[in-house]
């Protein structure tokens, strides 16, 4: 049986910025915080995995919730609503 590689250092860190360059593509607050909270949850829950095999399973769910974050950025954006979020408004 050959052994699973897990991702490089530097894999993980491409994935996690891809995954906040795209939280950043909402338009509404609450969901581009809740894509990056939820990004950085998955990361840090995910840091110490025992072995390769867990890490790579962990890395191929990533990519998963990376497309998924991708297509919902693009359906989002042709349904945005036209008022700014009261999270969003400056205070004067």
């Amino acid at each position: 049986m050959a052994a699973v590689a897990g991702p490089t250092r530097a894999e993980a860190l491409s994935l996690f910025r891809s995954l906040l360059r795209t939280a950043k593509q909402f338009s509404d607050y609450n969901i581009r915080e809740y894509t990056r909270r939820r990004a950085a949850d998955a990361f840090r829950e995910n840091r110490a995995l025992p072995d390769a095999a867990a890490a790579a399973a962990a890395f191929a769910e990533g990519k998963k919730q990376l497309e998924v974050a991708k297509r919902q950025a693009v359906v989002y954006s042709l349904y945005t609503p036209k008022s700014k979020s009261v999270m969003e408004l400056k205070v004067q």
